[in-house]
């Protein structure tokens, strides 16, 4: 039961996270949004340390964790660029469905077929997962651009191997060290990316640190949580319940853009809800 409470929230937080990590972007471009949401999360959780503490852990966590960063970091650059290519529709619900299925394969082969009740969960909510992403012509549109699906597959990859390995590196206890040697991993990744690309660091608009701060916060949050879900139940429910972000972003734009949600979408959010009471059960 708590195991599931905390992937429900690890979705809201990261829901929440890349509903401001959008915001942010539109003011200042996604590079920049996604390196200084990393800087100022990692800089939270050295404070957190610093407060709390925490043991140094193993160097197999510290690799573990810091793959984990790198693969989902990489997961979101190819995600990113499959936007720019004019594939938003079909790359959001494509990523997500792959990033939620890959860490079930790997539950059922490590912890062994979950409850019945749980299984069918895992359907309504990878069902959730693809009709909460798609605008109104999404699912033609998917059809459509089947051939262009090999960036949102390479970004789910990246996504699924990061719940998988997360999970590994914390299933010892340890939270906040990982995430710090995760965000390592992350930035060093999206810092050769910026390097390379000859992309600017500058921000020009100052009213954008307000929301890559908030952004920063949130998706530690999410990470906290997810975390926290995947060390008191199993890897799959964990990563299944946090995939379900894209239903919290959706609602956020409607309620603050005011962004009209398709009938797929509202369909997509029951979907979820039963999803979470069938794997609470």
């Amino acid at each position: 039961m708590l195991s599931t409470f905390f992937g429900f929230c690890a979705a809201l937080g990261w829901g929440a996270g890349d509903f401001t990590g959008g915001l942010a972007a539109r003011k200042t471009g996604a590079y920049r949004a996604v390196f200084y949401g990393e800087v100022i999360g990692i800089f939270v959780l050295f404070v957190t340390i610093a407060v709390f503490g925490e043991p140094i852990p193993s160097p197999r966590v510290w690799m573990f964790a810091m793959l984990a960063g790198a693969l989902g970091t990489l997961g979101l650059i190819l995600l990113y660029h499959s936007m720019t290519l004019g594939l938003m529709s079909i790359a959001a619900p494509v990523s997500a469905l792959l990033a939620a299925a890959l860490p079930v394969v790997v539950g059922m082969f490590k912890e062994g077929l979950p409850k019945p009740l749980t299984f069918i969960g895992f359907g309504f909510a990878l069902i959730a997962v693809w009709m909460v992403s798609q605008g109104e012509d999404g699912i033609k549109d998917t059809l459509s651009h089947l051939s262009d699906l090999k960036l949102p597959l390479l970004a789910g990859i990246g996504f699924g191997c990061y719940f998988v390995l997360m999970h590994e590196a914390t299933r010892a206890g340890a939270t906040i060290w990982p995430m710090v040697a995760s965000r390592s991993g992350g930035l060093i990744l999206i810092t050769a990316y910026m390097l390379l690309s000859h992309t600017s660091w500058k921000v020009e608009d100052p009213s954008a640190w307000p929301i890559i701060t908030l952004n920063g916060i949130l998706d530690i949050s999410g990470n906290v949580f997810f975390i926290l879900a995947g060390q008191l139940g199993r890897l799959d429910v964990a990563a299944v319940l946090s995939s379900l972000f894209p239903g919290a972003t959706v609602l956020l734009a409607w309620v603050f853009l005011k962004e009209r949600l398709s009938r797929s979408q509202w369909l997509g959010i029951g979907s979820a809800l039963i999803a979470i009471v069938l794997m609470t059960l």
